[in-house]
This record gives C-alpha cells, structure tokens and sequence, in this order.
C-alpha cells in the first residue's frame, strides 16, 4: 500500500522518499489506507514572492473524492504537517471511514480559517 505521488515541479526530496513509509505505516495503524491518497506538489503563488525567502510549494491531497491544498516551503515540512494530521489524536472512531472524515473534517476546517 504506497500514497501516489504526482509532481509539476520536479521531484520530492529523498528524506521525503526515506521518511513516507514510515508515515504510511502509521496510517495503517490509523486505520487509514494509503494507496488511497494521492499528494500533488505544483508551485505556489508564493513561489515568486522573494521577500518571504523560502520558494513555496503547494501540497494537494486527493482523497475519496475530495481534496485539500496546503503551502509549505518544504517537502519535509509538508510530510511532518500531514503525519501529523493523520494521527493526531481522536475521539473513538467506530469505522476507519469515520476515522478518515475526521481526519479531513480537521484538515478543512483549519484550512477555512482567517488568515
């Protein structure tokens, strides 16, 4: 069971490649399947702003249908911030479909917050 990985902007850093099955394995203790997710990393808006320093990336997961965007200015900051998504603590998840529309139910509402 592998996440997909699609790239516009070349490919991910090889500590990205070193550190995913570690973080696929713990999906799968998650109760999270990941050969169904796919993460797409496209350049950013930010990718020509200079003054912020760091040349951003956009992450897009794709998921059951439904998608989520994040910025980062790393693919290890990237892979940390969604690690950490996957298995932060929960309340009691009766099915790994519920578990896995919490997962995105946190993901998207922190990303309709104000900025």
């Amino acid at each position: 069971m592998q996440i997909k990985l699609q790239s516009s902007v070349g490919d991910f850093d090889a500590s990205f490649m070193e550190k995913l099955p570690l973080v696929e394995q713990d999906m799968m203790a998650h109760g999270l399947d990941p050969s169904g997710f796919v993460i797409a990393k496209d350049a950013s808006l930010f990718t020509n702003a200079r003054p912020f320093g760091a040349t951003f990336r956009d992450y897009t997961v794709f998921v059951d249908g439904r998608h989520f965007t994040v910025t980062q200015p790393s693919d290890m900051r990237f892979l940390e911030y969604f690690h950490e998504r996957c298995i932060a603590p929960d309340e009691a998840a009766p099915t790994p479909q519920h578990k896995l529309e919490s997962v995105l139910g946190r993901l998207v509402h922190w990303m309709e917050q104000p900025i």
